[in-house]
């Protein structure tokens, strides 16, 4: 189901829309649509990053496991040599 909504937009932007969907043979609509939902998609990922971010910190404030930058490297760049690669070992508990 979908829902009708109305939004009101800049006259520079809505000629930069029409324009836009006049040389791609798309509807100003379907521009529109895709936008809204790849700028949503984007927000909610930075949503999750930022909640995600802020548990490791805390974890870290608890006394999770810290690794040295150049530790995570070395091992990343083993990873793609090795899948199986081991971690690497903590800098401080």
């Amino acid at each position: 189901m979908t829902a009708t909504t109305t939004l009101k937009l800049p006259d520079k932007l809505k000629v930069r829309i029409t324009r836009l969907a006049k040389e791609t043979g798309r509807s100003a609509h379907s521009l529109m649509v895709e936008a809204l939902e790849r700028e949503v998609a984007r927000e909610e990922r930075m949503r999750e990053f930022v909640r995600e971010a802020l548990a490791a910190d805390s974890g870290v404030e608890k006394g999770a496991g810290v690794y040295r930058t150049e530790d995570v490297h070395a091992w990343l760049e083993r990873l793609v040599r090795n899948p199986k690669a081991a971690r690497p070992k903590t800098w401080r508990r």
